[in-house]
């Protein structure tokens, strides 16, 4: 993948300081249109992930092309994250946004600026490009979000569903340890152990704070734009990928900024669309910058005829949980939700799903906590095997609902949607729920899927105990997909009681009863149509020529999954060694391996335990700086249990040590002195 020849050569500027109001400096690097003549637009990515070195060889994939394109390219570094000065204490935080606003100023006023910007980033990019939109500062003219949200709440790495997910504390130690990185001295100088000592002393468990919302409250509002989609007054262009996790808000973000939003949606995992796997990849870049040169340049580049909405209609799924590309067609809408998309029922019956209601029957089943280790991660990047597995070992844990064989095409596009009549046994539960493509060999590959916490029957602001037996409507809507069903394929719905270990499971195991004759499940389907229509190709992808890397030591990424017979312990294993590599511009060498497991005991929530670790190391000539973290979570009936250790090391010896211990007390409990009480009505909606 080469970038096609650019007007303009380009000048880089590793390090730029921007002031802010209270003297803290942030780290920049700059990419400018050499012999360009006069001021020009300015494209500003703002993320925490070390623009030295850490980021320094995707960002060389990404900014020289907009440069070469005669416009000015920023990485900033956020404050207290790589070369910056001050203190990061959280994401997407009043004084992260405010220093946007003060670097966006900066910018504007700069001798190479015309005082015109764009914003675009993946996500915690994508993310803030969105926040600082709906701020309305002067400068910005566009952004661009990629795999982002516009509700932290609901489709963030922390909660789906209101249920907790097992990436919120694997999460939150990445960001921990990134954190806890020194700056680099070769752009700090010798300040650079002062600042490194003053981040770690100042360092606290972000899964801490984020475990004591469990409810969608003014936390979790802060920085969710659709809290106000009218504050967002700029176009925006949002993309995302049906193998990421952060998909859903690009047909809200369409829909809620109409006339101001375009969608595109790929196959792809968590990266920039040139760069992401699943395939095909797409000439993202060429996109962005038509995108630009209309908003930033004034450029009729055609942009606004564009479809509001272009999603890869996937025609298969491989069951493969390392699979490189995905078979399919661009559809492109007018307009989203569109008329063009028609509600299908399936009812839910001891026969499996049919279009007419079956007789009511009452169904009962208990999940095995080890149901859910053929999920993949919560959010692929494409790396190690992160994409979910045939499925036939959890279906078997699973009750399960089929059609029969399809006699014609079924393409859905849109949100799946489960409405389910049910009562439980224990006060607190949740349900897990998967919609798979079964091929006519038996391969069940997962197409979508969603989580409920139950005790959220009133909705995600409101903890409410369950009374056993009482039954309760609730709706679960699944992830948004775009797929289309063959010929001879079934679809198979999957409920549980458990999804281990993408989300933590109840405290007690509770006995789903599921009612039929009401429970449906509503597929919207898709036929193009006065308002839709199937779309070429898009180019293939170019890009500016990787940085030049020299690998110092191989890594290698593994997945394993064990048991135990006697105990019943179901363990995953990921480790995750990216090797060391040494960044020939500056001559730093960098590493990282990453160790996760996760136990559970097959009859037993409160078995269930997560380890995870990262051993970070740079070194240039004769310095050498390594940081090792740990963080361990359980939990018993009443309380989340957090334990954290943090080591430095400068060369071989040990600089600094920190603990953690944490205890929180479960949603219940810690609800419980607002007034939360049993919900005692005969049948309540969600």
């Amino acid at each position: 993948m080469q970038q096609a020849a650019a007007p303009h050569d380009v000048d880089c500027r590793r390090h730029v300081w921007i002031p802010m109001p209270d003297g803290v400096r942030l780290a920049a690097r700059l990419w400018l249109p050499a012999g360009h003549e006069g001021p020009v637009p300015a494209i500003v990515e703002y993320i925490p992930y070390r623009k030295s070195d850490a980021m320094s060889g995707r960002d060389q994939r990404v900014h020289p092309f907009f440069a070469g394109h005669g416009y000015a390219a920023l990485r900033i570094d956020i404050r207290g994250s790589g070369d910056s000065e001050g203190l990061l204490t959280d994401e997407y935080t009043a004084q992260e946004q405010a220093d946007a606003l003060a670097a966006l100023e900066w910018i504007a006023a700069q001798p190479w600026c015309d005082g015109r910007i764009g914003m675009m980033g993946i996500s915690w990019g994508g993310f803030n490009a969105l926040q600082v939109a709906a701020l309305r500062p002067p400068a910005l003219k566009a952004i661009i979000t990629v795999g982002s949200t516009d509700d932290r709440y609901a489709d963030d790495v922390h909660y789906m569903g209101g249920c907790p997910l097992s990436a919120n504390l694997t999460w939150s130690q990445t960001f921990f340890a990134d954190l806890s990185r020194p700056p680099d001295p070769e752009v700090v100088g010798e300040r650079w152990r002062q600042m490194w000592l003053e981040r770690v002393d100042n360092a606290q468990l972000f899964i801490a704070e984020w475990t004591r919302h469990p409810l969608r409250d003014a936390y979790w509002r802060h920085g969710s734009v659709c809290e106000d989609f009218a504050r967002i007054d700029v176009p925006v262009l949002a993309v995302g990928g049906w193998s990421d996790s952060y998909t859903n808000a690009v047909l809200r973000l369409v829909s809620g900024l109409p006339g101001r939003c375009k969608g595109l949606i790929g196959p792809w995992g968590h990266d920039y669309p040139h760069l992401a796997v699943p395939g095909p990849q797409v000439d993202f870049l060429g996109e962005a910058l038509r995108w630009w040169d209309r908003w930033l340049k004034g450029v009729d580049t055609g942009v606004e005829g564009e479809p509001a909405l272009r999603v890869w209609l996937q025609d298969e799924l491989p069951a493969d949980p390392a699979h490189l590309s995905r078979r399919g067609r661009w559809v492109g809408f007018d307009a989203w939700p569109s008329p063009d998309t028609t509600e299908r029922r399936l009812f839910l019956g001891r026969v499996g799903l049919a279009d007419m209601p079956p007789p009511a029957t009452e169904l009962r089943h208990l999940s095995p906590l080890d149901n859910g280790f053929g999920a993949g991660e919560w959010c692929a990047y494409g790396v190690a095997a992160d994409q979910p597995t045939d499925q036939r070992e959890d279906d078997g844990r699973s009750l399960c609902f089929d059609t029969v064989p399809l006699d014609a095409e079924l393409a859905v596009i849109g949100r799946p949607v489960l409405a389910l009549d049910l009562s439980v046994d224990r006060p607190c539960a949740m349900v897990a729920v998967r919609l798979n493509d079964v091929a006519p060999d038996g391969v069940s590959s997962r197409v979508s899927y969603g989580l409920l916490n139950l005790n959220h029957i009133e909705g995600h602001e409101r903890f409410v105990a369950l009374e056993p037996g009482w039954r309760y409507r609730v709706e679960i809507g699944l992830n948004d997909i775009a797929h289309r069903f063959k010929v001879g394929h079934r679809i198979r719905l999957a409920v549980s009681t458990s999804y281990w270990p993408t989300a933590w499971p109840a405290p007690e195991p509770a006995t789903l009863s599921l009612f039929t004759g009401a429970s449906a499940l509503r597929l919207p389907v898709w036929q193009p149509g006065a308002g839709s229509r199937f779309l070429p190709d898009m180019d293939p992808p170019q890009a500016p020529p990787p940085e030049p890397r020299t690998t110092t030591r191989a890594g290698s990424f593994r997945r394993e999954l064990s048991s135990e017979l006697v105990s019943g312990t179901r363990r995953m294993h990921v480790r995750l060694d990216y090797g060391d590599e040494r960044i020939e511009p500056s001559g730093m060498v960098i590493g990282r391996i990453n160790d996760e497991t996760y136990d559970v005991e097959a009859g037993d929530p409160l078995s269930a335990r997560i380890e995870t670790g990262w051993t970070m190391t740079m070194a240039r000539g004769d310095w050498s700086v390594r940081t090792e973290s740990l963080a361990r979570m359980s939990g018993d009936a009443d309380s989340f249990h957090l334990t954290a250790r943090l080591d430095l090391f400068e060369g071989e010896s040990l600089a600094k040590t920190r603990t953690w211990e944490v205890t929180i007390p479960r949603e219940g409990r810690l609800n419980h002195d607002a007034g939360n009480s049993v919900s005692h009505p005969e049948e309540k909606n969600a």
